[in-house]
């Protein structure tokens, strides 16, 4: 059994959906009522991913696997970065959070407003020792308005490179492929599929 380091049950059954087929059982933190809630502050998106991985597998004595996710954009010197979900205050909906990053960039040309999400994976074990560590990035452009209204964050404003729609636009099975989570993800599964044995 793998722990999720999560709430998230949206996040659990998809992960669960990706392990299944290897016969490996996930559970959420929402299972668990003696779960902690780990501070998030590192100073990246590795340090918050393994502090939420390394604490919880301790805390629950299992395997848990946690991640650290946002955006990040060059021209404004990497933010929000790992502030993402928080950019325009602790409490920020996805909403204020675009309208303060469409603010910031103004009317910037297209070619200075190249953004890249990122997806930063931890695996750890009971004991609290790093078996996994992999990272997705997925690049693209961050548009001057909303388009569609899939995903959540972000995603209506970033238009994913080598296409012609943003994440809000993209069919989830699509976005599922080519994300900076689906490709921390892949990393994650083939360690898996090499190390089966630990979770039989």
């Amino acid at each position: 059994m793998i722990v999720l380091g999560s709430h998230n049950r949206h996040k659990g059954i998809e992960m669960n959906e990706i392990l299944a087929p290897l016969g490996i059982q996930l559970k959420t933190l929402a299972d668990f009522p003696n779960a902690i809630d780990v501070m998030e502050d590192g100073h990246s998106f590795r340090e918050n991913a393994e502090k939420k991985a390394v604490e919880q597998a301790r805390n629950l004595n299992c395997w848990v696997v946690a991640e650290d996710s946002g955006i990040s954009v060059p021209v404004l010197n990497g933010e929000p970065g790992i502030y993402s979900a928080r950019f325009a205050g602790p409490h920020a909906t996805d909403e204020q959070n675009n309208d303060l990053l469409l603010k910031k960039l103004g009317d910037l040309p297209l070619e200075k407003r190249e953004a890249y999400y990122t997806c930063f994976m931890v695996l750890s074990d009971p004991e609290g020792k790093i078996q996994f560590a992999g990272e997705g990035k997925c690049w693209g452009t961050i548009l001057y308005e909303r388009h569609g209204s899939n995903g959540f964050g972000y995603d209506p404003l970033f238009k994913v490179r080598g296409y012609d729609y943003t994440f809000g636009e993209l069919p989830s099975d699509i976005k599922s492929r080519i994300s900076h989570r689906a490709q921390a993800t892949q990393l994650f599964i083939a360690w898996i599929k090499d190390h089966r044995e630990l979770f039989s």
